[in-house]
């Protein structure tokens, strides 16, 4: 007989067996899944990547704060919750995209291409964003009725010389050197104009700058150390009409007559200067932080500008009399350090002092003074350019560069004249009619440079016509018409600034450009919207075909004058353009509705 014998099993020896197969079927499950997951990317990513095609075809505006970022890598699936999908454009080309949920996202590399919308990340307290803007310049509202005397326009937001295409301000004629179409450099009106303008404007709105008078051969006498073999004398100077400071200091010593300074904050240098052949005078700049030490030198030369590490050279000219010398240091040495191609970055005041000063050579100097600001002089420097470079024979200030405005159009050549550059001017030199006390030079060459106004482009001028009935100032005097509707605009505002503060024997010749330049603009401005924005120009009305750059509506440029300074810029909508248009018009003339019949 076999005995019978009862396994007592405990309740948590059955839980035991139980959680063990669990986990084994869990740790199965899973591992099918991963795998499957993992064979399945492969096979989706390599698949989307042979049938996508290349999208970025369009030409984009170089813009320094634009996010243009890296197309997504494909079959990376870094994030939770979202799956890779391809977007399928117009039928033409594959974008590589993201679906969550019922959204999908498109990468903005691909919206800022197709569509000219821009965006840029940004840290706030901390939290990272992404600002998207339909267009990359800045709308400014007037603040009241614009007055020729004033303000020009938004102008005092503007820092001309910091500008990429500015190779630098020169020492001998204090106004920019541009390199927008010729590396080498070259005078720019319009840019000239708008530096002015700047500074004109900047001096009415900033506060009273900061001055110290460090030596003026008379009051302010400073502590020159006179190394052995130099000298440094006061002397009463018949052309300066004042005592100044005459220094000597050979070419043997090894150093010059030296000021230490040991001054922070401000950096605008000014003095009255005379030199002779072969002097100069040197800025020592330390970099507070860094101790990095910097000599700006300004030599008696022609030369614009030149460097070779921490040695900085600007030409102040061959001129051996008396002459006004306005510097912004930092500037100096920043187009000095572009000069070098050294990585760009913007220079803090607050972390750079002024070491001190060393003339060479012979000469004089008096008013020797440091401040935070010298805008008059700044602006009176652009104004006697103006003066001194103006033709003659035609009223213009020629452009001397060739310009390729585009296809189908005639290139051109150097010596084009431009009626944005023509009307900045005019505006500057009312500008210093007014502040002058009525300056009879600067209201001579205002009124001079209407004449390009009066003649066709084709003929050397700036005026064209529409369709032969609308008469319109060319900022670029093609060959056939461009339109151009900022540059148009600009040439407007000269015109109304001259008719405003001229004397009465001049008010009717500018008077009558200026009303019929608005009677064409009243009735043309339609011609630029283009449903989403407002076209930079006419090319798509007057070239056989048409442009990307104007007839697809792609550049939607800020043409308004409150928003501008510069070309191209990509605008607001076109109801927001009228609108805008309808504001300045009142805020010019008092009377509202432009646009209306």
């Amino acid at each position: 007989m076999f005995e019978t014998f009862i396994i007592p099993v405990s309740p948590m020896m059955i839980r035991t067996r139980y959680l063990k197969a669990s986990l084994m079927v869990i740790c199965i499950s899973g591992f099918l899944t991963v795998f499957y997951v993992w064979t399945r990317c492969g096979e989706v990513g390599s698949a989307r990547h042979r049938h996508m095609p290349e999208w970025d075809t369009k030409k984009i505006p170089n813009i320094q704060d634009s996010y243009v970022g890296d197309p997504i890598e494909r079959g990376a699936n870094d994030l939770q919750g979202y799956e890779e999908i391809d977007c399928h454009i117009n039928g033409e080309f594959t974008v590589g995209c993201r679906k969550e949920g019922g959204e999908v996202y498109l990468p903005f590399s691909f919206l800022h291409k197709y569509f000219e919308v821009y965006g840029k990340l940004a840290t706030y307290d901390g939290y990272e964003r992404f600002e998207w803007s339909h267009s990359y310049s800045k709308v400014y509202y007037p603040k009241g009725k614009y007055d020729p005397r004033g303000v020009f326009m938004y102008f005092e937001n503007y820092n001309v010389e910091v500008r990429e295409r500015v190779k630098c301000v020169t020492a001998i004629e204090g106004v920019p050197v541009s390199t927008q179409w010729e590396v080498q450099g070259y005078y720019y009106p319009t840019q000239i104009a708008q530096f002015g303008l700047s500074h004109y404007s900047k001096n009415l709105t900033e506060p009273e700058p900061r001055s110290k008078v460090f030596e003026d051969g008379d009051k302010e006498l400073a502590s020159w150390e006179v190394p052995l073999g130099a000298s440094l004398s006061r002397v009463l100077d018949a052309g300066a009409g004042s005592y100044v400071a005459q220094f000597n200091s050979p070419d043997s010593l090894p150093s010059g007559v030296f000021l230490k300074v040991d001054h922070v904050l401000d950096f605008i240098l000014s003095l009255n200067l005379k030199l002779s052949g072969n002097s100069s005078f040197t800025v020592v700049l330390q970099n507070r932080e860094k101790r990095e030490v910097f000599h700006l030198h300004y030599i008696f030369s022609d030369l614009l500008i030149s460097a070779q590490d921490q040695h900085i050279y600007h030409g102040i000219g061959l001129s051996s009399g008396w002459r006004r010398i306005t510097r912004d240091l930092i500037v100096d040495l920043q187009k000095g350090l572009v000069y070098q191609n050294k990585p760009k970055r913007k220079l803090s005041r607050s972390k750079f002092k002024v070491m001190g000063l060393i003339f060479r050579g012979s000469g004089s100097l008096d008013n020797l003074t440091l401040s935070s600001s010298e805008h008059l002089a700044q602006f009176y420097d652009a104004a006697r350019w103006f003066v001194r470079h103006q033709d003659p024979s035609t009223g213009g200030w020629p452009n001397p560069v060739k310009r390729r405005v585009a296809p189908g159009m005639a290139d051109l050549e150097p010596g084009w004249y431009s009626a944005m550059g023509q009307g900045h001017a005019i505006s500057v030199l009312a500008r210093a009619y007014h502040h002058s006390g009525g300056d009879p030079q600067y209201l001579r060459a205002a009124v001079a440079a209407l004449r390009p106004f009066r003649v066709t482009s084709a003929e050397g001028g700036v005026l064209s016509s529409f369709l032969g009935k609308f008469p319109w100032y060319e900022e670029y005097p093609t060959i056939p018409a461009s339109f151009v509707l900022n540059g148009f605009i600009y040439s407007l505002l000269g015109l109304y600034d001259l008719k405003t503060i001229s004397s009465p024997d001049y008010v009717k010749e500018a008077a009558d450009l200026f009303d019929q330049g608005m009677s064409s603009l009243k009735r043309l401005l339609l011609l630029y919207d283009t449903g989403s924005g407002t076209s930079y120009d006419l090319r798509h009305f007057t070239l056989e075909f048409a442009t990307e750059s104007s007839a697809l509506g792609l550049s939607r440029h800020t043409c308004q004058p409150t928003a501008i300074v510069g070309h191209h810029r990509p605008g607001p909508s076109p109801h927001q353009h009228r609108g805008e248009m309808d504001r300045v018009h009142e805020w010019q003339t008092g009377c509202p509705q432009l646009m209306s019949p």
